[in-house]
């Protein structure tokens, strides 16, 4: 019979427990398996089945006791860590649905809303429509196996111990959390455009001849601009996905590295 100290025990969990906190605190923000679609024990699996295979291969993870307060900080610190590498990946996707949003919004489709299960929020059909289409692109492009070996580096960058993070991390976070107003206004600024001077049409329209009801003509008009638009818009749409993705890549070493104390660099 195999009999394991206490000591042991705590090492052996150590090495196992506190990589599958900070990867599950990855999966819950993840935009894919982060959906609130994905049944909790396929996140839970999953994230098992990643720290069991990347544990040995990991630094040797000071022993602690679970329960003591030293142990409780670190085990908050990897849920933080996780939960900050799965937000810096959202803010792309919240982004394209910003895009969308504004493109609805003056394609006339600003009261066309559907349930999100992944926000669990009412969101316009064109924002959910180029979200959906984000994260087609985002598998098609490998980007799920790129974020998984970005997480497997962080523990290299940021490697479990006692160290805490940086505070200069976190304006580093917020600068990338002010790039959604910058992706999401430049992917919709050519349907903005062209709707804008869809608009100035009908306003030339409205002033030559007063009499037509402009309201009703211009509805769908508009409407048919924006699909004709965003259709002509999509060959275009996959190249700037792809190289915000990479961007997206790049900016979570960069904020590991921006969250790691100066000693640990």
């Amino acid at each position: 019979m195999i009999e394991l100290s206490t000591a042991q025990w705590n090492a052996l969990l150590a090495a196992y427990f506190y990589p599958f906190a900070r990867i599950m605190g990855y999966i819950t923000t993840d935009p894919v398996l982060g959906n609130r679609s994905v049944p909790v024990r396929i996140k839970i699996g999953v994230a098992l089945a990643i720290a069991v295979a990347i544990a040995p291969t990991l630094d040797p993870v000071p022993a602690f006791e679970p329960a003591s307060p030293i142990g409780l900080a670190v085990l908050a610190q990897q849920i933080f860590i996780g939960i900050a590498i799965g937000f810096a990946v959202r803010v792309i996707f919240a982004a394209i649905e910003l895009a969308g949003q504004v493109i609805g919004l003056h394609m006339g489709l600003g009261f066309a809303t559907f349930f999100d299960p992944q926000t669990a929020a009412q969101v316009p059909v064109i924002g959910q429509y180029l979200g959906l289409l984000a994260i087609l692109v985002f598998l098609s492009i490998n980007g799920h196996a790129v974020l998984l070996s970005t997480l497997i580096e962080s523990f290299r960058i940021l490697p479990i111990g006692t160290l805490g993070v940086d505070s200069q991390g976190f304006a580093t976070y917020a600068r990338w959390g002010a790039q959604i107003f910058l992706i999401g206004f430049t992917t919709a600024l050519p349907v903005i455009a062209t709707l804008l001077i869809a608009n100035f049409g009908f306003g030339i329209m409205a002033r030559a001849a007063p009499q037509m009801n402009i309201f009703a003509v211009g509805f769908p008009f508009t409407l048919l601009v924006g699909m004709v638009a965003l259709l002509l818009l999509m060959p275009y749409f996959f190249p700037v996905l792809e190289r915000w993705f990479a961007t997206g890549a790049e900016t979570i070493v960069l904020l590991l590295r921006a969250l790691a104390l100066p000693a640990a660099r």
